[in-house]
């Protein structure tokens, strides 16, 4: 099945171009938001490559009740708002009850299904009726071909505008790891494929906020190594101080190391497709 081209504001998700989807892990105060997305302004500018400004108004799988959630889909949502006026970015949020799929619809250009949730059908319906373009996250429970089958569900309810993002498997007991056949799998369903990194290096059953609650070592290695598979874009959380964010603090990418981060990635993206491009001529 040839990939479907997914277009997100000015961006072709699934072309020729790496796209990155950043922001902070769940919305905190604007100040942190604004700051955000004006550095991730400069970056996008000085690297020629385009954002998705992503942040959550809801985290509703935290281990405890003592952490913090998000300030909900009223007031995250407005804020998102300012950030997309201010700085022109796409805007992507998870969703995570189908009533809460029409009101952010409104305002956010990707609509994200978390992957805890990629098989509830009346979110995902819910989700595809809005005609937004629907990020798919990869189950860790799940076989990446079986993405198929949440695929399905959306594109049965009317919308085909999908990304499927890949995050990591349940591996033994809270750790996951990133299977580079996945990527292969995924592309195969015929959607554009993002790779979720900070997520993947994220340690179960730790607190985010202790600093073994992630492994920020493995980011460099883990991202070249989707890049090369093929994928279409990444996924990098950024914060201006991760150490104080106020969630997934040990996962997150500070803001100011991003873009250096990104310059190999995208070097070596460009590779990717020229070897992508003499593949099709030699067969």
């Amino acid at each position: 099945m040839e990939k479907k081209i997914v277009r997100v504001g000015n961006i072709e998700c699934g072309g020729d171009e790496l796209f990155l989807i950043s922001g902070p892990c769940v919305i905190e105060e604007e100040k942190i938001m604004m700051e955000t997305a004006e550095k991730l302004k400069g970056i996008s500018e000085r690297l020629k490559i385009k954002i998705i400004y992503k942040s959550s108004f809801q985290k509703d799988n935290r281990s405890s009740l003592k952490y913090y959630t998000g300030p909900g889909l009223s007031k995250g949502v407005a804020l998102l708002a300012k950030v997309k006026e201010q700085f022109g970015f796409p805007l992507l949020t998870d969703i995570h009850y189908p009533d809460q799929a029409a009101a952010a619809g409104e305002v956010i250009d990707v609509l994200q299904i978390p992957a805890y949730l990629c098989m509830q059908t009346d979110l995902m319906v819910a989700a595809a009726k809005t005609k937004r373009v629907i990020n798919i996250k990869h189950g860790q429970f799940l076989a990446p071909d079986n993405m198929k089958h949440p695929v399905g569900k959306c594109v049965d309810s009317g919308n085909d505008q999908i990304i499927l993002t890949e995050r990591g498997f349940t591996f033994g007991y809270n750790d996951l790891i990133v299977d580079p056949r996945s990527f292969y799998h995924m592309n195969k369903i015929g959607y554009p494929v993002v790779f979720d990194v900070t997520h993947a290096i994220r340690k179960y059953g730790i607190p985010s906020a202790d600093a073994k609650g992630g492994a920020r070592e493995f980011l460099p290695v883990l991202s070249r190594a989707g890049i090369a598979a093929g994928v279409d874009g990444v996924f990098i959380e950024a914060h201006p101080d991760p150490d104080k964010a106020l969630c997934d603090a040990a996962s997150q990418l500070n803001i100011n190391q991003l873009e250096e981060f990104l310059k190999p990635l995208i070097e070596l993206h460009n590779v990717e497709v020229k070897f992508r491009e003499k593949s099709l001529i030699t067969h």
